[in-house]
């Protein structure tokens, strides 16, 4: 039988286990138009921790007992529609489970890219989209420009540094750890950021001493505050996360917000599915550089649908590099 996570509690703060749970899911014969599909990977991140609040969002909440939603991919192992066929390999927006049927519609073939499946939930998925769009679009990012990227061990981070490197930025990426740091490197930053061995608003200071053109925000807290004292005058900031915030309902703190006005800096947030109409730029230029060989990708997986939850936990404390994801 199908079994799918429902959200069992609103998480107070940090989410915990009993905020989850289990429930199976009843069989049902496909209608016409309709495919199932047997998941074979699912993704969590970090704005899913937003949906688990009953406020109003981009995106609706979680309703308490039903069956959670996110990335995934699997594969179609019946249809009753002629668009899909036994054995295609799809993404879609029906995780958190094992098995997935809707109309067919609602299900895409995965594009014809020489990259494991999992890869469109990551890089060539909705974060390497977010990183994409928000560093050339958001951020209007150019050659030449010193961009800052704070969580860039992670899935879109790490995804904005190579792009950067490859459109000719100077890169500064921040990571948590030594071992993060050095992997953020050897992907070509120009420099990294430890932000557990002391202040970030020091160590960007000295790492950029003629400040930053642009900064890709997936945390918020001090390395927005440190992003704001080093911005060059016209800088850009593209606001993709604040995961330093999603735990907590403290205010955050920030010391050289003023700077915004003298420096004339431009600070916008942004959604990638404003540019999913675009998807097919975004594949063939990442394709591009995929072939050139100037893309590398980590992953850190969880195995079973019983580990979701301990998988998106582990968001929150530092506990991936790369993409996270679960592999059923």
């Amino acid at each position: 039988m199908p079994r799918a996570w429902t959200l069992a509690a609103r998480p107070q703060g940090m989410p915990t286990p009993a905020d989850f749970a289990i429930v199976d899911l009843p069989a049902a014969p496909l209608a016409d138009g309709e495919v199932r599909v047997a998941n074979r990977w699912l993704s969590v991140d970090p704005y899913m921790r937003g949906r688990m609040n009953d406020v109003k969002s981009y995106v609706p909440p979680f309703v308490l007992g039903e069956p959670m939603t996110g990335g995934a991919v699997g594969e179609v192992v019946e249809s009753r529609d002629g668009a899909l066929v036994v054995g295609d390999m799809v993404q879609h927006m029906l995780g958190w489970r094992d098995e997935a049927t809707g109309p067919a519609a609602a299900f895409t073939k995965l594009p014809a890219l020489d990259v494991p499946p999992q890869s469109f939930l990551g890089q060539l998925g909705m974060p390497g989209m977010t990183g994409y769009f928000g560093l050339l679009e958001v951020a209007q990012a150019k050659a030449g420009d010193t961009v800052f990227v704070s969580a860039a061990a992670g899935a879109v981070g790490s995804t904005v540094v190579q792009v950067a490197k490859a459109k000719g930025m100077t890169v500064i990426g921040s990571a948590g750890g030594a071992e993060k740091a050095a992997w953020v490197r050897s992907l070509g930053a120009d420099a990294v950021i430890d932000y557990k061995a002391g202040p970030v608003v020091k160590a960007l200071a000295a790492a950029a001493p003629k400040g930053i053109d642009v900064y890709f925000d997936n945390v918020g807290g001090d390395h927005l505050d440190a992003a704001l004292a080093s911005a060059r005058p016209n800088a850009r900031f593209a606001i993709c996360g604040m995961i330093d915030v999603y735990n907590d309902a403290k205010p955050t703190e920030l010391k050289y917000l003023a700077r915004l006005i003298g420096n004339r800096v431009r600070m916008q947030g942004f959604i990638v599915s404003d540019y999913m109409d675009r998807a097919a730029e975004f594949y063939r230029d990442m394709g591009a550089l995929l072939a050139a060989g100037k893309l590398r990708a980590e992953e850190t997986i969880h195995d079973g649908l019983d580990a979701t939850p301990d998988a998106f936990m582990g968001l929150f404390s530092g506990g991936n590099t790369g993409k996270m994801l679960v592999r059923l």
